[in-house]
Formats: C-alpha cells, sequence, structure tokens
C-alpha cells in the first residue's frame, strides 16, 4: 500500500470514528433507552453529515478557495433554507430535546404541540460552519507544508550549488600548493599528496552528510594546515588554538573557506606570513577567530572574496538569526569573528 493509499484511509477512519462518537453521544444524552431512538434521529444525523461533506468536498474547494465568495454564499443560503423547508415536517413532529433523566416533565417541560424544534436548525449551520471551517484549515496546513517542502529545496538545492563551487575553488588553491612543492623538488611533496587524498576523502564521503562531528570537522581544518606548511619558508607565524569541548556537531565544509583565504592571502610582498586561527567552543557557542596579515594587493585582488561569499550565503541559509560574522579589513591585515549556535552530538 502506498503513501496516499494510507493517507486516505487514516483519514477515513479518523472521520469515521469521530461521527460514530457524535451520534452516540447525542443518542445518550437525549434519550434513556437504545429502544426509544426514533427514525427521524439517524435520517437528521444522516443530512447533517451530507450537508458537512458536500459543503466540504465541493462547496468549498470550488468556490470558496477560488474566491467566488458571493456565488458561495448564495449557494450555502439557498442549500440551508431549502434543507430546512424540506425537513420541515420532520420539525413539527419534534425530535425529543436534550433532558436530564429523571426530570423530563418537571423542570424541563416539552415542546408545545405544533411549536419547531430549533435544535436541528441551528445543529445544521453549526456543521455547515464547521465543515468551512476544517475545510480552510487543512488547505491552510497543505499550502504551508508545500511551502516548507519547496523552501527546503530551494535551500538544499543553493547548498549543493554553493558546495560544487567551493570544492572545485579549495582544491585549485591546495595543488598549487602541491605544485610550489614540486618546482623546489621538496621531500614534502609525497607527504602532501597524501594529506591531500585524505582531504578529499573527508569531502567526498563524509562532508555529505547534513551534519558533521565538530572534532572531524576541526581534524580536517588541521590536516589542511599541515599541508599548507608545507609550502611556506617559514610557519613561525601561523598558530592555531583549539579551546572548549568538541561534543558538537556542525555543517560540513562550514568554516574552511576563512582559514582558505587566510592562507591564500596571508603572505605579504615581503614573503613574510602571519596567520593566527583561534577556535573557542563554550555555552553551545562556536567562536571562530582568523587574523591574517596582507598586503595591499592582496587586498585589492577582485577574487579574494569568491570562497567568502560562498560561506555568507550558507551562514545566512543555514543560521538564519544564529549566527554573527564581522568582517575587518585593515591596512594590512584582514580579520574574521564568527559565532554561530552549535548542536550537541548526540
Amino acid at each position: 500500500m502506498n503513501t496516499f493509499s494510507k493517507k486516505i484511509n487514516t483519514t477515513i477512519s479518523i472521520h469515521s470514528l469521530l461521527w460514530i462518537f457524535f451520534i452516540a453521544f447525542t443518542a445518550i444524552q437525549s434519550y434513556s433507552k437504545f429502544s426509544t431512538i426514533p427514525n427521524e434521529f439517524y435520517f437528521l444525523n444522516f443530512i447533517f453529515i451530507a450537508v458537512f461533506y458536500l459543503n466540504y468536498v465541493v462547496l468549498v474547494p470550488k468556490f470558496l478557495l477560488n474566491k467566488k465568495i458571493i456565488i458561495y454564499v448564495a449557494i450555502s443560503l439557498a442549500l440551508i433554507i431549502f434543507i430546512i423547508i424540506f425537513l420541515e415536517p420532520l420539525l413539527k413532529k419534534s425530535l425529543q430535546p436534550t433532558f436530564p433523566r429523571g426530570n423530563f416533565n418537571d423542570n424541563f417541560p416539552r415542546p408545545r404541540e405544533g411549536s419547531i424544534n430549533l435544535r436541528p436548525p441551528i445543529l445544521l449551520l453549526l456543521f455547515f460552519a464547521l465543515s468551512t471551517c476544517v475545510k480552510l484549515v487543512s488547505e491552510w496546513y497543505k499550502s504551508e507544508k508545500e511551502r516548507t517542502l519547496v523552501a527546503s529545496q530551494k535551500i538544499n538545492s543553493e547548498l549543493s550549488f554553493l558546495k560544487a563551487q567551493l570544492n572545485p575553488h579549495f582544491l585549485f588553491n591546495t595543488l598549487n600548493s602541491i605544485y610550489s612543492l614540486a618546482n623546489k623538488k621538496s621531500d614534502d611533496t609525497t607527504v602532501a599528496i597524501v594529506t591531500l587524498s585524505e582531504l578529499m576523502r573527508y569531502m567526498i564521503y563524509e562532508a555529505n552528510e547534513e551534519f558533521i562531528s565538530l572534532e572531524k570537522e576541526i581534524e580536517y581544518i588541521k590536516n589542511y594546515i599541515s599541508l599548507q606548511l608545507l609550502r611556506l619558508r617559514d610557519s613561525s607565524g601561523v598558530k592555531i588554538n583549539v579551546h572548549g569541548s568538541l561534543k558538537y556537531k556542525i555543517e560540513p565544509l562550514l568554516l574552511i573557506s576563512f582559514i582558505e583565504n587566510a592562507f591564500k592571502y596571508g603572505t605579504d610582498y615581503k614573503g613574510k606570513t602571519e596567520i593566527r586561527v583561534v577556535i573557542t567552543i563554550h555555552n553551545d557557542e562556536l567562536h571562530l577567530e582568523v587574523y591574517n596579515i596582507s598586503s595591499l594587493q592582496n587586498l585589492a585582488n577582485k577574487n579574494s572574496g569568491i570562497g567568502l561569499e560562498n560561506i555568507k550565503n550558507r551562514l545566512n541559509l543555514l543560521y538564519p538569526n544564529a549566527h554573527t560574522l564581522e568582517i575587518t579589513k585593515g591596512k594590512k591585515s584582514f580579520e574574521i569573528s564568527l559565532k554561530i549556535n552549535l548542536k550537541k552530538n548526540q
């Protein structure tokens, strides 16, 4: 049985149980014995149910939801008036109103002969109004669910696109580093290639998850930094510090662009490299601080913001109203301060 069939069967079952409960409850309240229930009682309940679903299935979807309000009101009033007139002979017979047991005649006198019991017409109007409300709420919930699904699909497609942009950008920069080592005929070239393969394994096999362990993500960052250090003549100016518990989850490849840009532009025209990365986790909040020196030429480079623009978009999609990002551009420096709320690693 497919999902649609299960949903239909569930809806029918719920509606049936509710109607059975309503009819049983009103019968118990109105009549002392089952044998005293007249046929008119069942007939009127059948009318109520028919009116409910006629309005629920036909009138509201065809007219009210299509903004044909005047036609809807006119047809509804005509239908209600017709039913009341049609039922007048039955109403004159007067279904027994609700009486507490044992007090039928004294405190709750019966209607006078020839009078019309107003309870059925009122119930008819109530059922008509109830079916309208139920259908409108149902359609609202359905449209909200569809809107949420569309928004979710849009976010997923945008994230996939942004991540697709991020990975080639990262790979291009890393291959440049390995090319530099190979040109120098450095013994570290082999180590760099192995480290790159580990980084790519993480990106391909583990970074596809919606959330990843913060510990794994930071280990990935450390491996990336280790790879970058191999190409530097002097790595003494590069420092990374991590403080706090890592028992959290985070979206994969969320922080690497900041570190990547620091290494790409963190060397000035004299060949001096100075980069500081501090990651602090406290009270379910991650605080990332990245500082790097940069020459005026690097700061003016139009391509320097590709990775950062991607990460800004990802943060806006993944952490709306749950992150702060400050970027400070100095004359010869560049600073990033990012704070995001984290999720405990269950």
